[in-house]
């Protein structure tokens, strides 16, 4: 069986009904692509591995303690391993795909209501 083609943009509309609510896009040996829409307020958290944004439509800034970064469609940052950050919308429920271990969870070091344990597939 070929590999399944996937639009991330359509297939987030479609599935994703809450922000903050991380969805599996593939695998990728130890690690996954999720998808989310960003919501405007999310938990100061911090991971034991690196973590990396691609927004895929919208507008999204990540807080870091010193100051934000403001990314729009396009954009790529890659946020290093114990750096503490804050992502949040600045338009609409954005749609992001984040890379990372398949074990890290959305909200890193801090619990929450916003931490999601069972994540579901696109």
């Amino acid at each position: 069986m070929p590999p399944r083609k996937i639009n991330l943009v359509e297939a987030a509309d479609r599935t994703i009904t809450k922000v903050f609510d991380p969805h599996i896009a593939g695998d990728v040996n130890d690690a996954q692509a999720k998808v989310a829409k960003f919501g405007e307020v999310f938990d100061w958290h911090a991971h034991d591995e690196d973590e990396a944004f691609l927004v895929l439509r919208g507008r999204i800034a990540i807080d870091f303690r010193d100051g934000p970064v403001e990314l729009g469609e396009g954009d790529f940052i890659v946020v290093p391993r114990g750096v503490e950050h804050r992502p949040r919308s600045l338009t609409k429920e954005p749609v992001v795909l984040m890379f990372e271990p398949a074990t890290t969870l959305n909200t890193g070091n801090a619990r929450s209501d916003l931490t999601v344990t069972d994540l579901k597939r696109l």
